[in-house]
Parts: structure tokens; C-alpha cells; sequence
């Protein structure tokens, strides 16, 4: 069952992270376009490196890797085959795999890599702009961190 306090508790730390607000999206952002590769294995390994040789937040950028769950792989695969098929002018056919190891989608990759990257893309500016409006919604409520990231804002940078 879904502990919805400890859902709660994870999401006011990560709205109220000392940061500028942006940084944080961007981690995220980065994340959610991860999340959508067909690399499934190496999600959290990619979002782990990404956040080190991209300065990104390292919490949110993972937390967005995250984002593509067992639930909704088939239907992002699926999704973004089609769009793969679509952008290199390949006529529609079906997608038939045996499971989501990349050795079963390998004979699919570049129309995979190509729709995973369009799809993850969209995905990842959506949640970018979605995380930004969040925080600053979110520390508006509370004096101490509004100041801090109006000041944020305004410099756009990190306040130490």
C-alpha cells in the first residue's frame, strides 16, 4: 500500500531543496528524458552520471529516471516506435518483442532511440516547467524561502 505521508514528506523536501529553482527542474527535466531511453537497466546509472558531468541536482535528477514505472513501459515503447517509424519514413507496421531486455529490442533500436528521444524530450520539458511552477508555488507559502528564491530569481543563481 502507498504510504501517502512519506509521498508528502519526499515532495516538500524536494520542493523546499536549498537551490535555485531552475537548477532543480533541470535535474529533473534531465532525469524524465532519461526515464524515456529504451536502456532500461541503466536508468539510474545515467541519470547518476548525467548529474555529475552536468552539475545537475542529483535527488531530482534520478527522481526523473524514475518517472517511466512498469506500468507505463509498453505504452512509451510502443508510443515512441511509432513516432521512430514516422520521423525516418518507415510504413507502419506492428511492434512485436519478447520482453523489454535491450538483446529482444535491439533489432528496433534506431527507430526506438529515435521516438524514446522525441517523446523524452517533450516529457522532459513539460516536467521542467511543471517542477519550476511547483517549487516557486510551493516557497511562496513560506516567508524565509520566498525571500530566498526571489533572490534567486533574480541574481539566477544559487545563493551560498
Amino acid at each position: 500500500m502507498i504510504n501517502k505521508e512519506k509521498w508528502k514528506h519526499n515532495i516538500r523536501a524536494i520542493l523546499s531543496l536549498d537551490s535555485h529553482p531552475g537548477h532543480i527542474a533541470a535535474g529533473l527535466a534531465v532525469g524524465v528524458f532519461i526515464g524515456f531511453t529504451p536502456f532500461f537497466s541503466l536508468h539510474t546509472v545515467l541519470a547518476i552520471a548525467a548529474a555529475f558531468i552536468f552539475r545537475l541536482n542529483k535527488l531530482t535528477c534520478v527522481t526523473g529516471a524514475w518517472v517511466n514505472t512498469p506500468l507505463t513501459v509498453v505504452p512509451v515503447l510502443a508510443a515512441s516506435y511509432k513516432i521512430g517509424l514516422v520521423v525516418r519514413g518507415l510504413p507502419p507496421q506492428e511492434f512485436h518483442f519478447k520482453s523489454i531486455q535491450w538483446v529482444h529490442l535491439k533489432s528496433h533500436a534506431a527507430t526506438l532511440i529515435i521516438g524514446s528521444s522525441i517523446l523524452g524530450f517533450a516529457a522532459a520539458l513539460f516536467s521542467y516547467a511543471l517542477c519550476y511552477w511547483l517549487i516557486v508555488r510551493f516557497r511562496k507559502k513560506d516567508e524565509t524561502l520566498a525571500t530566498l528564491t526571489d533572490e534567486m530569481e533574480e541574481l539566477g543563481e544559487d545563493l551560498e
